[in-house]
């Protein structure tokens, strides 16, 4: 699964740690596990069932759902590299992490399946992470270029994920629980978590659940982020219409897998929990797993999952688990952690950030390597630059597309 990382001994046990979380939350044998006790306790109706698949974990939960819906067909909306042909399912590739226009018209398609089911057909809802960007369906007087500009504002604020998509959810028609507004049959949902503690309102934006909060409070975050300024004009109106979007239906939501789930398989593969969540500021999170670290046993492997934030101060090419890594070797300077070591942080759908890395590793030598090559880290970190200086200290990691995305995955190894 890992096809391009250090070979490093440590490097690898980190890495094939790392390759347990993923396998753990493998897609198609959760939702596979989901449908038995969905059709064991079907939802009442003798129609048709439709199938909606959205996300990066899209295409491998379809196959297991149409295994065990012979008869049934799916609409699958998922991004580049896990779109590969599925018997009866119609695969739409959307753009991730900024919206397009193939995106919008997916979300057309989805708009009007629901819209023609019968009250006696049954819904099944295949959510996983990245669905938020994949389905733009911009409110009224909204645009999907102004949508756009929301979603690059937002992706460069330093915005967590439940800060996001609040407001994503605001200027939405079909996010915070527009698939059931629109659905005349009941819904039954397998939600693949990719956020912390799980809050299905935040993955993929809810669609099939209430929304995080109100429009107001929505707007009220916009300011708080320091972006307000910086919206359309159109989008500040879409932010201070009144609320209309009413009480929703009652839908079945199940959670099928999540970050803490492949936490769990790392250490029952020989780990011990890192008592500390990957989540909050880059640097602030870098400096305390550094102190987690500084407290390990010699051939202690420590794990850690979650989701850093990451403020944007220039436009060089990395992602979060990139940045993690670097500015926890420099922490790791710093703070004089001796020995042997090796730190790897990695998106598990995959892909970290815009480029094709899926994260990186670190160990005491990277910053030597850094160094000989004349690059300047920390003017490297302000650029948010991290993906080219990984590569040049022999520590960037690509693995292409996972077919799941439950958050990322990290992990400490000292040496004995």
């Amino acid at each position: 699964m890992i096809t391009d990382a250090p070979s490093d001994p440590l490097a690898q046990r980190a890495l094939n740690l790392i390759r347990q979380g993923i396998v753990a939350a493998d897609p198609a044998k959760a939702t596979a596990s989901a449908m038995a006790e969905v059709l064991a306790d079907p939802p009442t109706g003798q129609g048709d069932w439709h199938v909606i698949a959205l996300g990066k974990a899209a295409r491998a939960m379809a196959a297991a759902a149409l295994s065990a819906l012979p008869k049934a067909r799916a609409l699958v909306i998922t991004n580049a590299g896990n779109d590969a042909p599925l018997d009866r399912a119609e695969i739409l590739v959307s753009g991730h992490p900024v919206p397009d226009a193939a995106g919008e018209a997916a979300a057309k398609r989805v708009e009007a399946l629901l819209r023609q089911t019968r009250p006696e057909d049954r819904v099944l809802a295949l959510i996983s992470g990245g669905g938020s960007a994949m389905l733009p369906a911009p409110v009224d007087g909204v645009s999907l270029t102004q949508k756009q500009q929301v979603n690059r504002l937002l992706l460069g604020s330093g915005a967590d994920i439940a800060q996001t998509n609040l407001i994503r959810q605001a200027l939405s028609r079909l996010k915070g629980g527009g698939w059931l507004r629109l659905s005349h049959a009941p819904v039954t949902a397998l939600i693949l978590s990719d956020v912390p503690d799980d809050d299905l309102r935040v993955i993929a934006s809810g669609p099939t659940v209430a929304p995080i909060g109100t429009i107001a409070e929505a707007a009220d975050m916009a300011r708080a982020l320091g972006i307000w300024d910086d919206l359309p004009p159109a989008v500040q109106t879409a932010l201070t219409r009144p609320e209309d979007r009413g009480s929703l239906p009652t839908a079945r939501n199940l959670l099928i897998g999540s970050n803490g789930q492949s936490v769990q398989a790392m250490i029952e593969a020989g780990a011990v929990d890192g008592g500390t969540a990957l989540s909050g500021d880059v640097e602030a999170c870098a400096q305390a797993l550094v102190r987690a670290a500084q407290v390990a046993k010699p051939g202690q492997a420590l794990v850690f999952g979650g989701e850093t934030t990451v403020k944007l101060t220039g436009d060089g090419q990395g992602g979060r688990n990139q940045e993690l890594a670097l500015r926890f070797a420099r922490a790791a300077e710093q703070a004089g952690l001796t020995g042997d070591w090796v730190f790897a942080a990695i998106g598990s759908d995959g892909r970290d950030g815009p480029g094709e890395a899926a994260g990186g590793v670190v160990g005491p030598q990277t910053l030597a390597r850094i160094a000989e090559a004349g690059v300047d880290l920390d003017a490297s970190l302000a650029r948010n630059d991290s993906g080219p200086v990984l590569q040049i200290a022999r520590g960037l990691v690509i693995t292409g597309a996972t077919g799941t995305n439950v958050a990322d995955l990290a992990v400490f190894i000292r040496a004995e």
